[in-house]
């Protein structure tokens, strides 16, 4: 049943900046993340120039790869800004794999490893998962022998929304868990907040990226269906062929005999 204006409004109301849908759409405004990226970098001078967002067509990385935003800075670094509600995998190991496959993406062949992208990895939870009582974390190679620092062009940064150490960057996570943002130390951010959820072109773009997440989420439990019915077939002695002629798709096969092994 199609929502009213109203059921519309309300709903949007109820978004916070930590939540996926409502990020999404304030990260497709370039200056509001360069405002947050300039605290949680602590880099005064960084610029935005262009920011690639999940329902970006642009967005050639595939579904596999988080991309909540990946900003390209004025220096040519990339950015990938990654906001963490769950706390049901290895934060670590995603983190990672979101970096290694988009260093590859944008990697030509022939190129040299001198000119491999810096890249940053900022990832925003909900929850403090290192323990270490900090707003932010900055994970980096070290040699364990000497004590060095080793630059090899990717930087990884964590952020919780849950430790306030008193800095800008916690005032920062604490405007992420607000359903009203207004904020002096981070004004753009604040102004955006307002536009999307008190003007109809606001509501209108929310509740487009609100569309798309709810589609996709029951597509992603027909996939998880459809995979437990091939699995079952599978374990009955079902061929491959036999399978595929049932109308499920090679890429459900593939995963079911994945959590078969």
């Amino acid at each position: 049943m199609e929502l009213t204006n109203e059921e519309k409004r309300e709903k949007v109301r109820d978004f916070r900046p930590i939540d996926d849908v409502f990020f999404e759409v304030l990260a497709q405004n370039p200056k509001v993340c360069e405002e947050m990226l300039r605290t949680l970098l602590e880099d005064e001078s960084l610029e935005v120039i262009s920011v690639i967002t999940q329902s970006d067509e642009r967005n050639i990385y595939g579904r596999s790869v988080r991309l909540d935003a990946l900003c390209i800075l004025g220096n040519g670094s990339k950015v990938n800004v990654e906001v963490q509600r769950s706390d049901n995998d290895n934060h670590l190991k995603r983190a990672r794999f979101n970096a290694s496959s988009i260093t590859v993406r944008d990697s030509n062949p022939g190129t040299r490893f001198e000119e491999v992208i810096e890249l940053y990895i900022v990832y925003i939870s909900e929850f403090d998962f290192l323990k270490g009582d900090k707003t932010i974390y900055h994970v980096e190679k070290v040699l364990r022998e000497t004590g060095e620092v080793i630059d090899d062009g990717l930087h990884e940064i964590f952020v919780n929304t849950v430790i306030d150490d008193g800095t800008d960057i916690a005032e920062l996570m604490a405007c992420f868990m607000k359903k009203e943002v207004k904020s002096p130390k981070f004004p753009v951010l604040s102004a955006e907040v307002q536009r999307l959820k008190e003007t109809e072109g606001g509501v209108r773009v929310v509740c487009e990226v609100m569309q798309r997440y709810e589609k996709l989420a029951v597509e992603e439990a027909m996939q998880k269906d459809h995979v437990e019915k091939i699995k079952k077939l599978l374990q009955k002695g079902c061929s491959k062929e036999f399978i595929l002629d049932l109308d499920y798709t090679e890429d459900e096969y593939t995963e079911a005999v994945r959590e078969l092994r």
